[in-house]
């Protein structure tokens, strides 16, 4: 994976995918992801990417280190 930068939509719940993570499935204003206990909410960029400070606040959130992201 490249650095940490901006990614589709689609590339993150690839990647999600990846590290575990089931869905993503249906919930108020968006969608979200399961692993374990841990809910993790998806966001919704509308037809651009998600940019660098979402994807690393969603990684924090996630559990997934910088180092792990990349390597994938």
């Amino acid at each position: 994976m490249p650095k940490l930068g901006p990614i589709s939509r689609s590339q993150l719940i690839r990647n999600l995918r990846f590290f575990g993570f089931e869905g993503p499935y249906s919930g108020g204003n968006h969608q979200y992801m399961i692993r374990g206990e841990q809910k993790l909410r998806i966001p919704n960029p509308h037809k651009s990417d998600i940019s660098r400070p979402p994807l690393a606040e969603l990684l924090i959130q996630a559990g997934i280190t910088r180092e792990e992201w990349e390597d994938l």
